[in-house]
Order: structure tokens, then C-alpha cells, then sequence
């Protein structure tokens, strides 16, 4: 047997042979635990951050961190520093997670506010 983690891992190195970060078309990344998600821009090329956001910030870090509302603010707040940052279009990296839940209200946050994907 195999743990979930190793499952999710998996998943992750199969997600990441399709999906690559250029300098034009970053990856958006997205990393999801039980207290916490995070999200970031990169560009797999230089091999650099471009844009960042979580719920680990002193900003984002209010009532509830692990719900929808949460990955919600995480999306918005991704998309207006990529936009500030001149990153219009982005390649979405699950992680090996399910497009369900925390991810999606991310994922649709970020379009709603701007991103494309």
C-alpha cells in the first residue's frame, strides 16, 4: 500500500511532465495543507518566483485559513500582483490535488480577477 502523499506525489511528477512555466506563460502552482494554501508564479525557465500569495501572510491571516473563502482572497490577491507584476497568462499546476474545493475557488478567484488560464 501507498500513502496519500505518496499518491499525491504521483500525481504531482505526472501533472509536471505535461506543464511547463516559460518566461511568457509562468505556471501558477498551487499548494494546498490542512491549515494553509499557497500559491505561486513561476517561471521554470530562470527557475525563479515571479509572484506569490498564502494564507500564512499577516494580511490573509484572519479567522479561517483552510476553507473556500481563504483560497478565494489567495486567488484575488495572486492576480493583482501577477497583473502589477505584467504577468497576463498563466499555466495552472494543480499539484497533484483534485480541481475540487480549495483549488477551484482559487483557480476561479484568480480568473474572476483577471488571469488567464
Amino acid at each position: 500500500m501507498t500513502s496519500r502523499s505518496a499518491q499525491r506525489q504521483r500525481r504531482q511528477r505526472r501533472v509536471r511532465k505535461k506543464i511547463n512555466g516559460t518566461t511568457n506563460c509562468p505556471r501558477l502552482s498551487v499548494f494546498r495543507s490542512n491549515r494553509h494554501i499557497s500559491a505561486q508564479i513561476v517561471d521554470d525557465e530562470n527557475g525563479r518566483t515571479v509572484v506569490a500569495a498564502s494564507t500564512s501572510e499577516a494580511d490573509l491571516r484572519g479567522n479561517a485559513t483552510s476553507n473556500k473563502e481563504a483560497a478565494t482572497k489567495v486567488g484575488q490577491l495572486l492576480a493583482e500582483r501577477a497583473q502589477a507584476a505584467g504577468v497576463e497568462s498563466v499555466v495552472f499546476d494543480r499539484g497533484g490535488n483534485k480541481y475540487h474545493g480549495r483549488v477551484a475557488a482559487l483557480a476561479d478567484a484568480a480568473r474572476a480577477a483577471g488571469l488567464k488560464f
